[in-house]
């Protein structure tokens, strides 16, 4: 009731302060793409930034790679836009879901800390958290107990969420955490708030107010949004008119008592919508599809015309009001003699819907039998016009269209697609350690893959397997997670190809500290790829095994080991892989294999290249040397070459 006009009053204040405030909102239809609402709020910010000077940029530039050295990939993974301040990044290592999660928990709150100090503090404004997906919650928990000068104000409507709703669950950790939480419920305006408001709008008294204002109220139940709408029809209507003799407003209450008007504020803005011209309303349908906030060059790909067309078809609904410019650049976009211009123009024109009512009026204006359908061919027209190199920043955006509209999918090659492109999703998702969305994706291709899949698509079958496998163990799905990994087993055709769901097993059986069984998993899964450890191991064992190492490494230098080539050797790989795994295990439980493990993946990486794993190996090599063999000068060495 009135929640993100409340929340906008204070934009004024903080700016005053020298503060940022951004905001961003989630959508109904966008609860697949992860940190929506982040990424609009800080795509604002960045706008802001990018206003200043060449030389404020540059310092800005400084300090945010300053915070996240090396990754700042892993942001622009996130928010595309900061590619616009800190310029390409480099690629970085791809890590386990465990290890990027908290790669992310360890970088997002630095980033946010560049623009969250004493001297211009930070406020972030997430509209409509009940539809926020979990990722988001996630972050936003993470945020509210580590960054200081950060105000985050959230708004969500308390009819949607139940006690078990996950943005119930956050806030419920966010006290835990000690983090300061102040709650505000607004209420419905009473029948006085509403004279007042019929009064102030019509310039007269309140007594003169209160025929019409038991109307509205009546009509209204007290949602500002809808009253305010309803007066505005009303004055369109020619029902309340300005009587210039008297020098005052009056209202027809005989006639408008006798209007049949909803007291449902979609159908009383759907009703609106169908008084525009039918061009107006049908771009108005596609883009309640795509969300809350669309912009014109989406909307030109989905809808086959020009962006200065789209413009002129939406006019009628700026006017009115409906929806509203995030900039200026529109006005460009008016008129054939603008074409020059808007070819050069590389801004983003975007707009967005004046409320969620006004978004659900349009999209309920879509015959209920042509929804689906229109989400699907919204999808492929996405897909088919965006460029390459731009499809994989919006996977999410065109696959969940897809996605909405695929029961209207007749052929399994359509299907077989629609499976890729969410592999694609699934992921773009994993990678941005949004899980749970990521499981959606998995799930969803292999619905759509169907029976057969093993026989007809397998290596996208086993790709789709293998993520739904890891993501349903990073969202704590154990019963899930086995029986993915049960069907990989019985359906793959080498060993090689079992190595990556095992490798879950045994991350699944450490993290509910079934250390021994860890470890059993993944003894026997080396034994099977030629790798045998004594069944006890004894000190001499130890010491035969880091006596090895000195020997392949001959007379290079241990820092010279970072150019060894890359390792080629798939089951070598798989070795060091498994047993990389296994070394946490067992340094945790104080298993005598923790060296046995290390001088393995050491003399594996040394004998037939490095890989992503040979960091970690080498670290614990230098700790070995260090405290076992008292050779403090190869420990450090060693630590330096990881």
């Amino acid at each position: 009731m009135g929640k993100t006009a409340v929340v906008n009053e204070l934009h004024k204040p903080i700016v005053r302060q020298r503060g940022y405030f951004i905001k961003g909102k989630f959508d109904q239809f966008q609860r697949n793409i992860p940190f929506s609402a982040f990424v609009q709020a800080f795509r604002n910010l960045i706008g802001q930034l990018l206003t200043e000077t060449e030389a404020q940029i540059q310092q800005w530039k400084n300090q945010i790679l300053e915070a996240v050295g090396e990754n700042g990939q892993v942001i622009i993974e996130v928010i595309p836009e900061l590619e616009k301040i800190i310029g390409e990044q480099p690629p970085v290592p791809e890590l386990s879901g465990t290890a990027a999660q908290n790669r992310f928990n360890l970088l997002f709150p630095k980033f946010t800390k560049v623009f969250s100090s004493a001297s211009h503090p930070l406020v972030i404004f997430l509209d409509d958290l009940q539809w926020a997906d979990f990722a988001s919650l996630k972050l936003i928990e993470l945020l509210m107990t580590e960054t200081k000068y950060l105000l985050l104000i959230g708004a969500y409507r308390d009819n949607e969420v139940s006690p078990a709703h996950p943005l119930m669950l956050s806030l419920s950790e966010i006290k835990k955490a000690q983090a300061t939480i102040n709650t505000i419920t607004l209420a419905p305006l009473n029948q006085i708030q509403i004279n007042n408001l019929v009064a102030d709008t019509l310039k007269c008294t309140e007594k003169s107010a209160l025929l019409l204002s038991q109307l509205v109220f009546q009509k209204s139940h007290g949602n500002p949004f809808f009253a305010t709408q309803f007066l505005k029809v009303l004055y369109q209507d020619k029902l309340i008119k300005f009587n210039i003799d008297l020098g005052c407003w009056e209202c027809e209450i005989s006639q408008v008592t006798q209007q049949a008007v909803t007291d449902d504020v979609v159908e009383f803005m759907a009703f609106q919508l169908q008084k525009l011209p039918q061009s107006t309303q049908h771009i108005l349908q596609l883009a309640a599809c795509i969300g809350n906030q669309f912009d014109l060059a989406t909307l030109a790909i989905v809808s086959q015309h020009s962006e200065i067309e789209i413009a002129t078809y939406l006019w009628k609904a700026l006017q009115e009001g409906l929806i509203l410019p995030t900039g200026n650049i529109y006005k460009f976009y008016i008129g054939q003699e603008n074409q020059t211009f808007t070819q050069a123009n590389s801004q983003t024109v975007r707009y967005k819907f004046l409320h969620d009512r006004v978004q659900q009026a349009a999209y309920f204006l879509i015959p209920e039998e042509e929804k689906k359908t229109t989400h699907y061919q919204i999808g492929q027209q996405l897909f088919q016009n965006i460029s390459k190199n731009k499809r994989a920043e919006r996977i999410f955006e065109i696959v969940n269209q897809l996605n909405y509209g695929k029961t209207v999918i007749t052929e399994q090659k359509e299907r077989d697609e629609l499976a890729e492109l969410n592999l694609i999703a699934c992921g773009k998702a994993r990678s941005a350690t949004a899980y749970q969305v990521g499981r959606e994706y998995a799930n969803m291709g292999l619905l759509m893959l169907g029976e057969n899949s093993w026989q007809r698509q397998y290596k996208m079958s086993l790709a789709l397997h293998e993520l739904a496998t890891e993501l349903a163990l990073l969202c704590g799905e154990f019963e899930a997670m086995e029986q993915f990994i049960e069907t990989v087993i019985a359906k793959v055709h080498t060993l090689l190809e079992k190595v990556n769901v095992y490798r879950i097993r045994i991350q699944a059986n450490a993290s509910q500290n079934k250390l021994t069984e860890a470890i059993a998993i993944g003894k026997n899964l080396l034994q099977q790829l030629g790798v045998i450890f004594p069944k006890i191991v004894t000190e001499k064992d130890i010491q035969t095994a880091i006596a090895e190492i000195n020997p392949l490494i001959g007379d290079r230098e241990i820092e010279n080991l970072v150019d060894l080539p890359q390792m080629k050797d798939l089951e070598k790989i798989a070795i060091i892989e498994i047993a990389n795994g296994l070394m946490a295990v067992a340094s945790i439980s104080g298993s005598p294999l923790f060296p046995l493990l290390v001088a393995l993946s050491v003399k594996l990486s040394i004998q037939y290249g490095n890989t992503s794993a040979s960091a970690m190996a080498y670290a614990c090599y230098g700790i070995i040397a260090s405290n076992t063999i008292q050779d403090v000068n190869t420990g450090v060495k060693f630590g330096q070459l990881a």
